[in-house]
């Protein structure tokens, strides 16, 4: 079993205002679909109103992230699957809900 990312930036989701309720109902179907099947780890998204922090080794702090990233924001939800081909159906799934592409990673976990 391995874990996967299936997220999003903010930007990807271009859904009009009035279907916002809709699109959130939706995607937390999929999430409580995933929590019944068991291969739910996690979910939500970054709190884009809260900045980032970039910490260095020696403890001391800037506001703000790596300078030369793109931002880091959006949605993103983390599954415990079998095989990649189970990832992309939930991506599909996750990605119907939410209207918008969504980008799959398997991590590598140091265990």
């Amino acid at each position: 079993m391995a874990k996967y990312l299936i997220s999003f930036p903010s930007a990807a989701m271009l859904v009009p205002d009035h279907e916002l309720a809709e699109v959130g109902h939706n995607a937390h179907a999929v999430i409580e679909e995933a929590k019944a099947a068991g291969v739910y780890v996690f979910a939500g998204g970054i709190d884009e109103s809260v900045s980032p922090v970039l910490v260095a080794a020696d403890g001391t702090f800037t506001s703000g992230g790596y300078p030369w990233a793109p931002a880091l924001n959006g949605g993103f939800t983390v599954l415990e699957l079998a095989s990649r081909d189970e990832a992309i159906t939930w991506a599909a799934r996750i990605a119907k809900a939410c209207r918008c592409d969504q980008e799959l990673r398997v991590f590598g976990l140091d265990s």
